[in-house]
């Protein structure tokens, strides 16, 4: 019994290992070519690993949001604003910008998240666009149509992040924080529970579980990552506008999630590093731009319904039952 069960698990371990080599190697890519390009790819997959896991957290309860830009937006515009007008420091208008947003999405989530469903995904639609129209009404706040800009770079405690291989260190460091943290809500009591609600949601209310509570944990939890990370890309673009966080942003951050894996730990960071660097690769055809990321979407649910994440399990099952 002990030699059946010990086989998966090293097989789950040599696939972990694999995978661990496979993404250093990855992030050190940069450092060999030294190219500004290759570096500014690297920091924005970072990024979208980040705002992707927030997004993940909130698909671990069954819901899926539409609104998720919206968030990365507010957690930006919080953070400008706090820096650039109050004098707050980076590192302190940082996490304070995912406070706000987690705040934001706490109130927004109680009555909301009673929709369930379409209704939900309806409803957070409507939320990314009432944002984006509401920023745009507010100039002497958002800056109207023409954003902010010549926002202060990155600075930890006076030491200025002036160059992208210094920045890239910085959001590697946040990505394996954000990483960190999920990765440890996962393993824990409440990460059962998001799981129990995902799994089957009147069965874990009847079970004693408060399940509206519980939903409602995981969208503040994925909403202040999503505010975190989009006080992270406004110091390191320098200019935000409302513009910047349509719903372009959201249905990237979706496509990103199932590519990489809805529910799979690692899959926001493999389908960030998948899709971020689509886009140069298509500069030639950048009008068909849409409909590739469509048929990787469909190729993707048809036939790695468990995301790019699943694929090396679904090859390794496939292996033992051809042997």
């Amino acid at each position: 019994m002990d030699i059946a069960t010990s086989k998966p698990q090293a097989a789950w371990d040599a696939r972990g290992i694999a995978f661990a080599v496979a993404v250093i190697a990855l992030a050190l890519i940069p450092w060999f070519t030294g190219s500004v390009f290759h570096f500014h790819i690297a920091i924005m997959i970072c990024l979208g690993a980040m705002a992707a896991a927030g997004l993940g957290t909130i698909a671990w309860v069954g819901q899926l949001s539409l609104a998720h830009g919206a968030f990365v937006g507010i957690g930006a515009y919080s953070c400008v604003l706090m820096v650039m007008r109050l004098g707050v420091p980076f590192v302190v208008g940082l996490p304070l910008a995912a406070l706000v947003t987690g705040a934001i999405a706490y109130v927004i989530g109680t009555p909301l998240l009673r929709l369930r469903g379409v209704y939900f995904v309806l409803i957070t639609f409507a939320l990314n666009e009432l944002f984006r129209l509401v920023m745009l009404e507010f100039p002497s706040v958002s800056g109207g149509s023409s954003g902010i800009a010549a926002i202060p770079k990155i600075s930890l405690f006076g030491l200025v992040l002036r160059d992208q291989q210094s920045v890239y260190v910085f959001t590697l460091a946040m990505l394996a924080l954000v990483m960190a943290f999920v990765w440890s809500i996962r393993r824990g009591p409440l990460g059962r529970r998001f799981a129990a609600v995902e799994e089957n949601l009147e069965l874990a209310e009847a079970s004693g579980i408060p399940t509206a509570r519980t939903q409602n944990t995981a969208f503040v939890i994925g909403s202040a990552i999503a505010g975190f990370t989009g006080a992270i890309m406004a110091h390191y673009i320098g200019f935000i506008s409302p513009e910047s966080f349509g719903f372009q942003l959201s249905v990237s951050y979706v496509i990103i999630l199932v590519t990489g894996g809805r529910l799979a730990l690692a899959g926001p960071l493999v389908g960030a590093i998948f899709l971020t660097p689509l886009p140069e690769f298509l500069r030639s055809a950048q009008e068909y731009q849409h409909i590739i990321y469509g048929v990787v979407l469909i190729v993707v649910l048809r036939f790695l319904p468990e995301g790019l994440a699943g694929l090396p399990k679904r090859l390794a099952g496939k292996g033992r039952s051809q042997s």
